[in-house]
């Protein structure tokens, strides 16, 4: 009895065991890639509130000096802004410094953050003379803004205003968005204006409050005769780059066992670590054979039981 007590756990075990061994699922290799993602890229802001690209023809036009001015021209990505109030030009008219612009208010920015770049120019109560007219302003007005705003994945937007009255050579002006406003005085010149332009493409935003051009001869005495362009308010931009979009997770392969494939060298290729290899069928034979002994147990402890 004890005998037969002892032989029945072995029994059992052994049989389980080997039943075990062969129910046992095979190793499967699954992988998946990191997901990642992209931030805005560049993006351009730029703004100035007043810019002259004028020619002074100095007796007769024997001299001839640029007046390229600017005033309060910023630009991004870093951020900038002024607020300078006077341009002043030397050397141009007898030795006595000519005042080109004077103002109450005039301002300037410029941003790049993110996925925005920003740009504005604000002039108000605003002055303009050049040289040979120290009495009299080629523009007065109250008011003139100009906003370009450029979003990644946004169509920009550009606009500007011209607010309140507007003098040319000392004449009251009505501006039209029709065309070029047109103000000549005998003996003192001619200047062409052209109100609030806005321009957009899909990346990039332009607005100019007021764009002039001038022919001014006071008096044709030809002392300064002064002809180009004078630019107020103006703001561009141009869009940041459109993040990309995150890359979907990745899919799971089709789970199937890893199984060894061997060649003319005999060699085996991708294996699972856990999985098959050149031992499977040994252990699975040693398996077959004690599930055999097992099965022999159980026979001699039967017919011991029945002795």
């Amino acid at each position: 009895m004890n005998s037969n007590t002892f032989r029945m756990p072995v029994a059992a075990l052994v049989a389980t065991g080997a039943v075990a061994l062969l129910a046992a699922p095979p190793a499967f290799a699954t992988g998946s890639a990191p997901s990642t993602g992209s931030r805005p890229a560049g993006g351009k802001a730029s703004a100035v509130v007043l810019r002259t690209t004028l020619d002074v023809g100095l007796l007769n036009k024997t001299v001839h000096i640029p007046l390229n001015a600017t005033l309060n021209e910023v630009s991004a990505p870093a951020d900038a802004a002024k607020t300078a109030l006077t341009v002043t030009l030397d050397g141009v008219e007898g030795g006595a410094p000519v005042s080109v612009l004077r103002a109450d208010v005039a301002t300037s920015k410029a941003t790049v953050d993110g996925g925005r770049a920003a740009a504005e120019a604000n002039l108000a109560k605003a002055r303009i003379h050049v040289p040979g007219l120290p009495l009299l302003s080629v523009i007065e007005l109250e008011k003139v803004t100009s906003k370009a705003v450029c979003e990644a994945g946004r169509k920009p937007v550009a606009n500007s205003n011209v607010l309140g009255a507007v003098t040319v050579l000392g004449k009251k002006v009505t501006l039209s968005a029709g065309g070029p406003t047109k103000v000549e005085v005998p003996k003192v010149g001619l200047v062409a204006l052209e109100l609030s332009t806005a321009r957009t493409t899909s990346t990039t935003a332009a607005a100019t409050a007021l764009r002039l051009k001038v022919s001014v001869n006071p008096l044709d005495l030809n002392v300064a005769e002064v002809e180009g362009e004078i630019v107020l308010a103006e703001a561009r931009c141009e869009s940041p780059a459109a993040p990309a979009p995150s890359p979907a997770p990745s899919k799971l392969p089709d789970v199937k066992p890893q199984t060894a494939t061997t060649g003319g060298t005999g060699t085996q290729a991708d294996l699972a670590e856990t999985g098959g290899g050149s031992l499977t069928p040994y252990v699975t034979g040693g398996a077959l054979l004690l599930l055999g002994f097992g099965a022999a147990a159980l026979v001699v402890t039967r017919r011991g039981r029945a002795s």
